[in-house]
């Protein structure tokens, strides 16, 4: 069925919190019981069950990583990791200070190749574990071309004092949007690196100026800025993304979570969880000529959770 007219693509999240605190609750207790081994498990039960609360269309995703690939993939990092260190110390103890200068810089070449790799390797797995209604998320991009693009955004960052800054985090969503898939649903992003300089130039000034009250109003821009700049096509027809959050309702949110985290003395941490999940897709219109009849599988199944597993060993968290 092709559409004539756009139409509002339902996205929400009905997941609950007393589920998630259940998880959270077993997952610790496991984790204690088997000396941290138990945390690749527990990590993915998480995002399993956020995943299957996330609805679009009514329809639930799905998240088909497990716990062991994830496990692997933190041995494998941890093993490159412990490679390099030994490396470094084999190289000092064997050419003394020469060494030692050899191996700092195969340290910092090794941390400016394993972040970009972990993000792209963290993307490319992530995507292709996650479904809805059979057909699957994908990442296409190449990680030479990543590296590079990361690599000297980051450079020109620092020798800017973070002026560049802009420009690198633009250019680097440009590149993840644009390869990303859903089934055969492509995305375009046309956000720029001045615009977004301007509009962070001009949060950073009015947080500063306020006291810190407008980083609300700040992250609702931002938030906006993203979305609006978003588009995704399917056989040529345009899916438009914004957003209908406002600095006040942010505030008041964040505001109501905090004490709900306070007063239950972190007990209210997952409920927390839940409603920024449910504020979030409820402030996010996603509009246009959309077909659910003609989405198809078009992306291959990734299992390698090696670069998930350098996002664990850095810290990196979900930052990307």
């Amino acid at each position: 069925m092709i559409l004539d007219e756009p139409r509002r693509v339902g996205l929400s999240f009905v997941g609950e919190g007393g589920k998630l605190l259940g998880i959270y609750i077993v997952n610790i207790l496991l984790m204690i019981v088997t000396l941290g081994i138990y945390y690749p498990w527990g990590k993915v039960k998480v995002i399993k069950y956020i995943a299957s609360e996330t609805e679009l269309e009514g329809d639930p995703f799905e998240y088909h990583g497990t716990g062991m690939e994830m496990f692997l993939g933190m041995l494998k990092a941890v093993g490159v990791v412990i490679g390099v260190v030994l490396l470094i110390v084999g190289l000092s103890y064997a050419l003394g200070e020469v060494g030692a200068i050899l191996g700092m810089l195969i340290y910092i070449v090794g941390l400016f190749l394993a972040i970009p790799y972990a993000i792209h390797g963290g993307l490319r797995y992530r995507t292709s574990r996650t479904t809805w209604n059979n057909v699957r998320w994908g990442y296409r991009g190449d990680f030479g071309e990543f590296a590079k693009k990361f690599i000297g955004g980051m450079l020109l960052t620092v020798v800017t004092l973070y002026i560049y800054g802009a420009w690198f985090s633009q250019s680097i969503r440009k590149y993840i949007m644009e390869h990303l898939r859903f089934g055969n649903i492509t995305f375009k992003y046309d956000g720029d690196g001045m615009s977004y300089f301007l509009l962070n130039l001009k949060g950073i000034v009015l947080t500063i100026l306020t006291a810190g009250i407008y980083i609300f109003w700040y992250s609702k821009e931002l938030f906006e800025y993203n979305l609006d700049h978003t588009k995704a096509y399917q056989n040529e027809r345009e899916i438009a993304f914004s957003s209908t959050l406002t600095g006040g309702a942010l505030f008041v949110h964040t505001l109501t979570n905090m004490l709900l985290i306070i007063c239950t003395l972190g007990v209210g941490f997952p409920w927390a969880v839940v409603r920024t999940l449910k504020f979030t897709y409820s402030n996010v219109i996603i509009e246009g000529q959309v077909d659910i009849d003609e989405l198809k599988n078009t992306e291959e199944d990734y299992k390698d959770a090696i670069g998930e597993g350098f996002g664990e060993v850095l810290d990196l968290g979900s930052a990307f």
